[in-house]
Parts: C-alpha cells; sequence; structure tokens
C-alpha cells in the first residue's frame, strides 16, 4: 500500500482514509434497516454527525451524548401517547391547542433537565437528536413493529446509541486527515 492510500499507524498496520472508513461503515446501515426488524438508519447517523458535531468520540462527549439522547426519544414518546389519548376527546382547533400544549409542556420539561448540574444532562443538542429521530421512527412506520410507540423507541434508542460506536470506529480505524 502506497503512502497516497494509506497512513502507518503506530501499530504498523495502515490506516484507510476516513472517507473509505465512514463508507464502509454506512454500508452496514443498509443490514441493519432490513426487514424483519426495520430499524432507522437515520438514527445512527444523527448521533455518529452529533458526536462529531459535539467534538468527536472521546469519553467527556460520549458520557454527554448517550445518556441525553433517550431522555429526547422518551420525551417525544410521551408527547405521542399524550396526543394520541387526547385525540379521544378533542378535534378541530380544540385537538391543534392540545397537541400544542402537549408540545410545549413536554419540550420544556426536557430542557428543564439540563438546568440540573447534579443529573450532568447539559446536552440539550442530544436530546433533541433523540427527539427527531423518534418522531421519524414512530411517524415512518420504522421498527419491528410499524406505527408502534414502544417499538419505535426501542429501535431508536438503540439506532441513537450506535451512533457514537460509529463515530468511534471511524476515528479509531481511519487516517488522519
Amino acid at each position: 500500500m502506497s503512502s497516497e492510500t494509506g497512513v502507518k499507524s503506530t501499530q504498523g498496520l495502515y490506516k484507510l482514509p476516513v472517507e473509505i472508513i465512514a463508507s464502509l461503515l454506512a454500508v452496514t446501515t443498509i443490514f441493519i434497516s432490513m426487514p424483519p426488524f426495520n430499524l432507522p438508519p437515520w438514527a445512527i447517523f444523527i448521533g455518529w454527525a452529533g458526536t462529531f458535531a459535539a467534538g468527536g468520540p472521546t469519553p467527556t462527549v460520549l458520557r454527554k451524548i448517550w445518556p441525553v439522547m433517550p431522555i429526547g426519544s422518551l420525551t417525544a414518546l410521551i408527547i405521542v401517547l399524550l396526543t394520541t389519548y387526547v385525540s379521544h376527546y378533542f378535534t378541530g382547533h380544540e385537538f391543534l391547542i392540545a397537541e400544542c400544549v402537549i408540545l410545549f409542556v413536554g419540550n420544556g420539561a426536557q430542557m428543564l433537565l439540563a438546568r440540573i448540574p447534579a443529573l450532568g444532562l447539559t446536552f440539550i443538542p442530544g436530546m433533541f437528536f433523540g427527539f427527531a429521530s423518534y418522531f421519524a421512527t414512530f411517524f415512518g412506520g420504522f421498527g419491528p413493529t410499524p406505527h408502534n410507540p414502544f417499538a419505535a423507541f426501542v429501535a431508536v434508542v438503540l439506532m441513537n446509541a450506535l451512533g457514537p460506536v460509529y463515530a468511534y470506529l471511524t476515528a479509531k480505524l481511519s487516517a488522519p486527515h
């Protein structure tokens, strides 16, 4: 292998360019998303990109991103459950107002957790990675049981958790820029 296509690591192994490693890892998401589980591959990409956006797969970043993504997904799950519940009692403008109140309270409560320093849940963008991933999974019909709120929750938490793992593998296996 020439020095133009790879870089020799301190262990004497050649590392490939990040474009190749990241693309190989991306290919694995095809198999993850196949039936019967239909797991949401974008949730991996959101956690993966979010890890790098937060500073890369360092122990500090991993400690701040992993706990908050499920909080965002849990908030979204609660919003879906409450919205479904109130849909049996309200229609039209009243239902729209109820949805707005549920989203406002749920979103605000989620972000308030970041104001409690002892919890260590200060990475609000990570909450929204899980929040957005959940809605895309649930409303997109992904997960082992399409449109099941609990199956969507399990699927998205698992896939978001793999995102930082993919970020770590990208950094570990790639040649530096």
